[in-house]
């Protein structure tokens, strides 16, 4: 299992289910759009200061863009 992989396809799912551009997700987070579009694709691994970033700036649990199924109930309520 490749997680980069998997954080890429949660982060590309969460932002668009956000309505959300990588430019203004590169700018809630103070990151460029270029690094935002990197991890995306899977081609840069992200920090734990940067998943902490887009966790806050996307207003979601950091879990959830390593669960390989997606979102659960069950990474809420722990």
């Amino acid at each position: 299992m490749d997680l980069n992989q998997v954080m890429a396809t949660n982060l590309r799912r969460i932002r668009h289910g956000k309505k959300l551009t990588q430019e203004e997700l590169a700018h809630r987070t103070g990151l460029s759009m270029r690094h935002i579009g990197s991890i995306e694709r899977g081609k840069t691994s992200a920090t734990l200061t940067v998943l902490g970033q887009i966790s806050e700036a996307l207003d979601v649990d950091p879990r959830e863009f390593l669960s390989v199924a997606g979102p659960t109930s069950q990474a809420r309520r722990t």
